[in-house]
Order: C-alpha cells, then sequence, then structure tokens
C-alpha cells in the first residue's frame, strides 16, 4: 500500500518526515555534482527550487515508473520542461538506479553523458528539453496517448519563467480541450528568471486562476514544505477526475533548501570553501530530521496497531532507498545499483496490403491530399500511425485518412503548429510512425531544431549500445504542404520558396519534393517501412499529371532520370511540380533539335550531381524556390574538391539578380513562372541560347 493513500494522518505525517530526509540527500548530491563538473557550474537557482516536487514526485509513490524499463508503455511518465533543473533530476535518476552515481562527476564535459540541460543520452530522459516551454506540449502528446490503451498518467515540471513561452498556453489550451485529466503539470513558481532571481520580468500574479480560467483543475501549494505538494499529487491521483487537466502550483523562490543565498543565483560557480560550509550545514540539518523521525517512529511502539504502522513507514523508508539503522539511530542513504536494462529492439514498419493501395494511372489527374487520403485508409488500419494537422486536414488530407481508421488517432490542434509539432514528438517518442503538418512557411523551427537534438542523442546512445535500442529513435514525418509556387495568390507569409533552404540547415532532416501521384504513393510506402527518421515532405497543393509508372520505389537520396539520351547536351534538373515544366521543355527543345537529359531530383543524390559535373556538360538546375538543388549542387562539388568551373551550373530559380533569398508576392501560377523565367517557353530560350 502507498502511504500518500492512507487516510491515517499518523503514516502520512510519517511520509512526510522521510521525504524531508530524502530531501537533504538530493541536496547533497546535487551540490556535489556542482563541485565536480567541469565548470564547477551548476544551475542552482532552479535546481533547488526544484527539489521539493522531483522528491515528492518520485519517492511518494505518487509515480508509478519503471526503472528497469523506462520505455515500457503503460507506466506513468515524466517531463522535465525547466530543463536548468536537470542536475537535480540527474541527482533523483542516479538514486533510484537509472544509472550509476558515477556519472554525476565531471558533468558538462565532452565525454560526460551529463549536459547542462535533459536529453536522451541520460537514461531514462524521454527529450530533449530546456528553458523555452517545450516540455509542457510533449508531456500533454504523452498525455493524449496515455488516454488509450494502456492507460498512464503523465506528469511535467515547469518553471513560471517558462509560463512566458506562448507555446505553454497553445498547450493549456488544447489539454483542456481534450479532457486530458491524466495530466498533472507542477509549477516550480520561484519568482526568479536569468536577469533577475529574485523577480520575474512582468509580474505573474494569479496563476492558479489563469490555469483555471483554461478549464483546468488548480492546487496552490507551498512549495517550501512536502506536506501541501504531497497533498495535491494525492487529490490527483485517487480522487475522482472530471475531464480537467491537472496543475500545482509550488509557490517557492529560487535556490530554497539552500543555505546560502549564493546558490538563488541562476547559474553559478561553486568556489570550493563555499560548497564545504553548505555541505557541513545540509548535513546537520538531514541529522536533526533523521533525529525527529527515530523519535517519531518511537512513538508507534505504546500503540495498539503500532507495530503495523511502523513496519509501513520501514517498508516505505526502503522503497525511498533508505536504510534504518537503530543501533546507531541513523537512516542511511542505501546507494543501489543500476536498475535499468537495455530496451528490446522495436520494429518500426507498419503492416498493410500493397493491394489495397489506390491505384494510380497515367493520363489522369490527381491532387497529393486524395492520394493521401486512400493510403492512409490502409496504412493507420492496424493502429501505428498518428497524424496530428494545424487546422489544415482538408489541405494535408492525413485526417480523414487516419480518422477512416481510427478517429482518436487523427488529431487535429487548430491553429498551433508548434503545440503539433511537440504532440507529435510525444508519438513517436513511444513508438508511433507519425505525421504532422501545415503549410510550408508555417513549421517552428525552434520547435524542429530541438526535436532534431532529440533525435541525435537518441541516435548516439543507440549507436554506443546505451539504454536505447534498435527502433526506440522517432519516425517522424512534416508533412508541408502548398511549397514553391503552390499558395500562388495568398502571399509571401504563405508562400514556401525559402523552407527547404532554412530547414535544410537543421541536422538529420531529410527534404524531400514530390513530383508525381505515384512518387508520393511510393514515398509513402517508403514511410512505412520503417526508420526513416526526421522526414520534411514538401508535397503540392493543387492537382497533377501523373510522371510515373505505378508501383515507382522511392529511394532517398536518389535522383531519377526521366529523359536520357547518348546526344545530351546538357542536363535540366528540377523537383516539385517543375518537374512538370521541365519535361514540357524538354520536349519543345528535342522539336528544336536540342537533346538535353532530364531529372527529377526529388532529394539530394550527391554521387548523381558528381556524376553529372563530370560530363563536362552544362546543368541547369530549375527550382520554383531559392535554389534549394542549386544550393546543394553547390555545397557537394565543393566539398568534393573538384576543380569547379562554376558557369557549368546554372541556377534558375527564384533569387533575385543579386543572387540573394527573397520573398514572393502574391500572383497566379502562369504569373509566377514568367516572372521568374521558369516557363518551357522560357527554359527553352535560356537553354536554347547557350547549348
Amino acid at each position: 500500500m502507498s502511504l500518500l493513500s492512507s487516510t491515517d494522518y499518523s503514516l502520512r505525517r510519517g511520509l512526510l518526515m522521510l521525504l524531508e530526509i530524502k530531501d537533504s540527500d538530493i541536496r547533497i548530491m546535487t551540490l556535489e555534482q556542482g563541485r565536480d563538473a567541469v565548470d564547477k557550474g551548476i544551475h542552482a537557482g532552479g535546481a533547488f527550487s526544484a527539489v521539493v516536487p522531483l522528491v515528492a514526485l518520485y519517492y511518494s509513490g505518487v509515480l508509478e515508473f519503471d526503472v528497469e524499463n523506462p520505455t515500457k508503455i503503460g507506466q506513468d511518465m515524466f517531463v522535465l520542461s525547466k530543463g536548468h533543473a536537470v542536475a537535480s533530476l540527474a541527482s533523483v535518476y542516479s538514486d533510484v538506479g537509472y544509472f550509476d552515481r558515477s556519472v554525476l562527476k565531471n558533468s558538462r564535459s565532452p565525454e560526460s553523458i551529463l549536459k547542462g540541460h535533459p536529453g536522451p543520452l541520460l537514461p531514462g530522459v524521454h527529450i530533449s528539453t530546456g528553458p523555452e516551454g517545450h516540455g509542457l506540449p510533449v508531456a500533454q502528446g504523452f498525455a493524449i496517448a496515455g488516454k488509450m490503451t494502456p492507460i498512464f498518467d503523465v506528469f511535467c515540471l515547469t518553471g513560471d519563467g517558462e509560463l512566458q513561452a506562448g507555446l505553454i498556453w497553445e498547450a493549456v489550451m488544447f489539454s483542456s480541450a481534450k479532457s486530458l485529466d491524466n495530466l498533472c503539470v507542477i509549477v516550480d513558481k520561484n519568482e526568479g528568471q536569468l536577469d533577475n532571481p529574485k523577480a520575474l520580468q512582468f509580474p505573474m500574479p494569479h496563476t492558479k486562476e489563469r490555469f483555471e480560467s483554461f478549464g483546468w483543475r488548480s492546487f496552490d501549494a507551498d512549495g517550501k514544505g512536502y506536506q501541501g505538494i504531497v497533498e495535491a499529487l494525492r487529490c490527483f491521483k485517487y480522487d475522482p477526475r472530471d475531464g480537467r487537466p491537472t496543475v500545482i502550483v509550488s509557490n517557492t523562490r529560487k535556490g530554497w533548501g539552500a543555505f546560502s543565498s549564493f546558490l538563488a543565483g541562476h547559474k553559478v560557480e561553486l568556489p570550493d570553501d563555499l560548497v564545504s560550509q553548505e555541505l557541513e550545514l545540509q548535513n546537520a540539518r538531514r541529522k536533526e530530521r533523521v533525529q525527529q523521525f527515530l523519535a517519531y517512529l518511537h512513538q508507534f511502539e505504546a500503540q495498539e496497531d503500532g507495530s503495523r504502522k511502523r513496519q509501513l513507514l520501514l517498508t516505505a523508508a526502503e522503497l525511498m532507498n533508505l536504510k534504518i539503522d537503530f543501533d546507531d539511530a541513523n537512516v542511511l542513504a542505501r546507494i543501489v545499483p543500476i536498475k535499468l536494462h537495455r530496451a528490446n529492439p522495436r520494429g518500426r514498419r507498419v503492416p498493410y496490403d500493397s493491394q489495397d493501395l489506390p491505384q494510380i494511372e497515367k493520363g489522369k489527374v490527381y491532387s497529393a491530399n486524395w492520394v493521401i487520403t486512400q493510403a492512409m485508409r490502409v496504412f493507420a488500419r492496424r493502429g501505428q500511425v498518428v497524424s496530428v494537422d494545424a487546422d489544415l486536414g482538408t489541405t494535408s488530407g492525413l485526417e480523414a485518412g487516419v480518422g477512416w481508421a481510427d478517429i482518436g488517432k487523427a488529431l487535429n490542434v487548430g491553429v498551433a503548429e508548434s503545440n503539433m509539432m511537440c504532440i507529435g514528438e510525444a508519438f513517436a517518442v513511444l513508438g508511433y510512425n507519425t505525421w504532422v503538418s501545415t503549410f510550408c512557411p508555417f513549421f517552428d523551427w525552434r520547435v524542429l531544431r530541438r526535436i532534431a537534438i532529440n533525435f541525435q542523442e537518441r541516435m548516439e546512445v543507440i549507436r554506443t549500445k546505451g539504454w536505447l535500442s534498435e527502433g526506440h529513435n522517432l519516425d517522424l514525418t512534416f508533412l508541408a504542404t502548398a511549397p514553391d509556387f503552390e499558395t500562388r495568390t495568398n502571399g509571401a507569409t504563405h508562400m514556401g520558396n525559402d523552407d527547404a533552404l532554412v530547414f535544410g540547415q537543421i541536422g538529420h532532416l531529410k527534404i524531400v519534393s514530390i513530383s508525381c501521384p505515384n512518387q508520393l504513393l511510393g514515398f509513402l510506402e517508403w514511410v512505412m517501412g520503417g526508420g526513416k527518421g526526421l522526414v520534411y515532405v514538401r508535397i503540392m497543393r493543387a492537382p497533377s499529371g501523373v510522371i510515373y509508372d505505378g508501383g515507382v520505389k522511392f529511394e532517398y537520396g536518389k535522383g531519377y532520370w526521366l529523359k536520357q539520351g547518348p546526344n545530351d547536351q546538357g542536363y535540366l534538373v528540377s523537383s516539385g511540380r517543375g518537374v512538370h515544366e521541365a519535361l514540357e521543355a524538354a520536349r519543345l527543345l528535342e522539336e528544336k533539335g536540342i537533346s538535353i537529359g532530364l531529372i527529377d531530383m526529388p532529394s539530394v543524390d550527391e554521387t548523381l550531381i558528381g556524376e553529372l559535373y563530370e560530363s563536362g556538360k552544362k546543368i541547369y538546375v530549375a527550382e520554383q524556390n531559392n535554389g534549394y538543388l542549386f544550393d546543394a549542387f553547390r555545397k557537394v562539388l565543393w566539398q568534393k574538391k573538384r576543380s569547379l568551373v562554376p558557369w557549368r551550373v546554372v541556377g534558375i530559380n527564384t533569387l533575385n539578380p543579386e543572387g540573394q533569398p527573397q520573398f514572393i508576392h502574391s500572383a497566379t501560377y502562369q504569373q509566377l513562372l514568367e516572372e521568374f523565367g521558369l516557363t518551357p517557353a522560357q527554359l527553352v530560350a535560356r537553354i536554347s541560347g547557350e547549348l
């Protein structure tokens, strides 16, 4: 029995006293961790104020977690959104057995897995987080999954500094709308941030009421002790639920629990003499707490059911890794061995019957969203596919397709793209083949970058045979609609002519541009094969003709020859809808007696780029954007250290006359083609005049 659920006040009081002893242990470990860091640094203020909620979560019995198998679905999950408190979290995680205490030494060094913010490099941590409010939206995504089978609860620790980030409130609104009463958020309201650890940059009173106004069940608690926090957690865990998510506002201050005011700072470097002084005082406080607990335990000897209560408290102490030594009148901090086992490999292939996929015929016209809807009806049948749209489900086709199989896994978050991406990341962490979609320019660069960091850390852990194994990285596809000239008369804010270049600089993100309905179907099957990682795919919005025969196999990093002959005088490379214009240009050139090789390059093919250049013939790269492929040609050829002749690679794109990126204003598709010299006739005139 968890003492948290007990109605016996004396037992709950004993639990609180044990938590106070554990509080001292975690603070001592955190101090030692800062002392032993490569820079003797620690985000002390936020780490110390976070100790009370962290100890309450991990040692009161409210959080049902499996240290041996942290990737097992169905256990409660925790997200440290305020990543500056990683030192306190690491102390707890080493104490419960996720990793050895030696990890706490030499943190932030190149060889250490304990960095300045938490991420999957640290065993038991599911996502990379920092001080920008991203963790709460991901926790919300876990909670959405936790309402499915098997059900589980999700806990998240955030800070009042993070509450200034708009992304937090996207998640707060949606969590209430989705009735996520399995989500419990603790706000470490320590009234300080980086520039001023003693005050917020602007007042944020009535935090409890603010959450309530969004439909949350709220508790105010004294975060400088355990009674209020533990009681609020007990209410969340054991009281009847009514569809409202829960927030516990832990009212405290930066550095709470430390003796020295120096430790109230945001980031501090610890002098040795201060650490010695602080450790001496912390150990003295622990000794006092031990004596109080042992005296309290002694009282049960004269009570009728005292032996039972005494044994329950002894058991609770054992579960907290505390060993009571009656001979020496002490409560010892028991060092446990590593309990965590490496996760079992996870299969990522989505099973489906290819005969059920739509048949796409040449000579007909299809829209990309129709293809996606029909294909997703097949892929989503067995429950491994999840989609998240941001009020553009009719454009992507995802919601209609996935929802046909399981409406609960076809989510639409409304106009909240950042929240959409974090929810998608949560499902990908849990092993789903996940798709998120919005217009090309609407994806959040900051969120995308942090997700890519999460991906890299997981990749590194898998490669080094750490706590994660094959199949435990993210399969997350960013379906980017309306690229290039596809938005036409919507104007600069909606035009996707710069997205590929910008996002192409994010590590581990695969960029793909689709030119044909059959190619799109082949791409979808490629992703469903599993293990493709982070993919940013740009699909056409308006219907298009069919270029490829049915059954085309998509391969990432491969260009496709659409026209090739021994008498080719040069080459024309394009992607997306531009391929259709290039096909017509190649036909018109043929009529003029000019043979040109034509390549559709949906993703950068480095080998083919090298081969085209080595031919000595001129290469034209025609794109309806700021030159993503053209830029790739220059980078690849430079990296291969070839003797470069710049004029042999010609970019025809939306860069301005000086070769600088720019944005595109409203116009029809034909007008846009003409403005940037990308009509078939203009391509013919340009190429025939130079070859």
